[in-house]
């Protein structure tokens, strides 16, 4: 399964050779279904031949442009590592195909840039987030973004309590000193007192350490989830340092679980975090706090000025029609030369800073807040 990252999708939007191609398409990860599915792209390759001979190119040079996604019909390694929808994007120098997690309608798109807008909901907008799995026996620390999961190498830091606690007790000879006379001396600890350490004392220090490594390895912001034990939690977030642990845990030992267990339910908890920012976002839409634009000609205009902080789109629409500079002309049906105006939308208020969101007011295709 490959990412679609901020950055990668930035570069798409950038992206305006003519002709530009856009395919995509549903997969399937196993089943009958798989044998189908090159079938279903040397189909889509035919439709987008079509097209690129209807605006005018040569039939040859058709030829020649798709040459790099008709190579994937016939690439047997390709079809068995899928995921749910194939996106494949095309212009003469360049050509990204991505298998996402993204169960996509069949669609062949050929105009003056790509049609990112079925994308969205694949693309990964520094959505990072991390998930601590802890128990006395293991300790794993996880990177997760909504679609992808990776281990974090603790590097120094002890990754059960027995190391841990071993760790420190060096740590801790390194800060006796010895009082009295000649020929006999005592060893004091500083902190410990002398007294005999009660299991929550080793409990405690033991999730210290290990937020102690913690701390050094991810952002003082980035949200946190724990997945551990009901009692040990409790005590991991009273001696934590880190200011975002996130309400809400995977309960139960994660020793038994996989990584992609726990970003999936890590995930499940994550993403009301993300989402306080769409719903802030439409809050201010309906409150009228600030500036809003509620028509798709109107959104196109201040895309493009760079005024559209939010932008809200129907995922299920399309607007035919052309913009030219600040003015965007809607069609009824799609004429020579039209584009999806709801691309552009999304194009400009991505490449200046602006913020794309799935969904909106009922009944409106488009709409944005507005910088000022």
């Amino acid at each position: 399964m490959d990412v679609v990252s901020s950055e990668t999708f930035g570069t798409l939007v950038d992206a305006s050779a003519v002709p530009s191609l856009s395919i995509y398409m549903p997969t399937h990860r196993a089943g009958p279904e798989i044998a189908q599915d090159p079938i279903r792209l040397k189909n889509l390759v035919g439709e987008a031949r079509r097209q690129l001979v209807d605006a005018g190119m040569r039939g040859p040079d058709a030829d020649r442009l798709l040459e790099p996604v008709s190579g994937l019909i016939t690439d047997s390694g390709f079809w068995q590592q899928q995921a749910d929808g194939l996106a494949v994007f095309l212009a003469p120098g360049e050509f990204r195909s991505f298998r996402l997690p993204v169960r996509f309608g069949e669609c062949v798109f050929v105009g003056g840039g790509f049609h990112l807008k079925p994308l969205l909901p694949a693309v990964g907008r520094g959505e990072r987030f991390y998930v601590l799995a802890v128990s006395r026996r293991n300790v794993r620390l996880l990177s997760g973004t909504r679609f992808s999961v990776s281990e974090i190498d603790l590097g120094d830091t002890p990754t059960n309590m027995s190391d841990a606690l071993a760790y420190e007790d060096l740590e801790r000879q390194l800060q006796f000193h010895q009082s009295g006379s000649r020929g006999s001396a005592t060893m004091v600890f500083h902190g410990q007192g002398g007294a005999k350490d009660t299991a929550v004392d080793r409990l405690e220090r033991f999730l210290r350490t290990i937020d102690g490594g913690v701390c050094k390895l991810i952002e003082p912001d980035a949200p946190l989830v724990l997945a551990g034990v009901e009692y040990l939690l409790p005590v991991y977030r009273s001696v934590s340092r880190h200011a975002a642990i996130l309400d809400g845990e995977i309960g139960g030992s994660p020793d038994g679980l996989r990584d992609e267990t726990l970003h999936e339910r890590g995930w499940e908890i994550a993403e009301s975090f993300f989402g306080r920012e769409k719903d802030a976002a439409l809050l201010t839409l309906a409150s009228g706090a600030a500036p809003t634009e509620m028509t798709v000609e109107g959104v196109v205009r201040a895309a493009r000025d760079g005024r559209v902080a939010h932008l809200f789109i129907d995922p299920e629409a399309t607007v035919w029609g052309f913009a030219d500079g600040r003015v965007a002309v809607q069609h009824a049906t799609r004429r020579p030369g039209d584009v999806d105006l709801l691309d552009v939308s999304v194009a400009e208020t991505w490449r200046h800073g602006g913020s794309v969101f799935l969904g909106g007011p009922e009944g409106s295709v488009a709409a944005a807040v507005l910088r000022y």
